[in-house]
């Protein structure tokens, strides 16, 4: 019998010491009075309007809309945001692009934190989406999605998938393209990196904003920015 508990002890001991710890509580910015009071304390904290600072730049907030993968509205205004630093990254790829007859297309940008957790509720292929466990850097307004379109024509060059795809395709360095797409792929990687933007493995259309770490979680409606 003593022998019994001892190994019950030992193996409970054991699972103890294996088991997971559980997961640390985000910190969210949810008040917009603690959003201007952490803007007070570092003004790159500022979330910047993107057409307003840029204003030759295009919107296509597709979540502001139904043709998203979610097929549904799930921002009530169709606006896109994102921190200082990142915006004025931003200003200097659209004057290069511009030079060559080239501009951004903006789909998305800061994400407030609700919507992560909607996402990741629906999305069929969840790497695809952001773990609300982590958060999104979207909800940190360092990430933004976006494409190049010709300013002529004003459509997008060609990329390997349209925004949003869940296809092998999607991904940064995925092999099986043709020749003009992987060149124009590549070429919005280097010139996005050259400008503090560097892209996600697994979707070439997002590009996460170096130094994403010192920005906190936010959770702030578009309506009160």
């Amino acid at each position: 019998m003593k022998l019994n508990v001892l190994f019950f002890l030992i193996s409970f001991s054991a699972f103890a010491q294996t088991k997971p710890e559980a997961p640390k509580k985000l910190f969210i910015i949810n008040s917009y009075a603690e959003y201007q009071a952490s803007v007070k304390a570092n003004p790159n904290n500022q979330l910047v309007e993107i057409k307003k600072a840029i204003p030759t730049i295009k919107l296509d907030i597709r979540y502001a809309t139904k043709n998203n993968f979610m097929k549904q509205v799930m921002y009530k205004q169709a606006r896109a945001f994102a921190r200082k630093p990142v915006v004025e990254s931003l200003k200097k790829v659209q004057a290069e692009l511009n030079k060559k007859g080239l501009g951004l297309k903006i789909f998305d940008g800061y994400r407030p934190y609700a919507i992560t957790v909607a996402f990741y509720k629906k999305a069929s292929d969840k790497n695809f989406v952001a773990n609300p466990n982590q958060g999104s850097k979207h909800n940190r307004g360092c990430a933004v999605d976006l494409t190049i379109i010709d300013l002529k024509t004003g459509k997008e060059i060609a990329m390997p998938t349209p925004y949003d795809s869940f296809s092998a395709a999607a991904a940064a360095n995925y092999p099986n393209v043709p020749p003009e797409v992987k060149k124009n792929r590549d070429f919005f990687i280097a010139i996005m990196r050259k400008y503090k933007l560097n892209v996600l493995e697994n979707e070439w259309w997002h590009y996460d904003f170096q130094g994403w770490q010192d920005y906190a979680l936010m959770d702030i409606p578009f309506g009160k920015l």
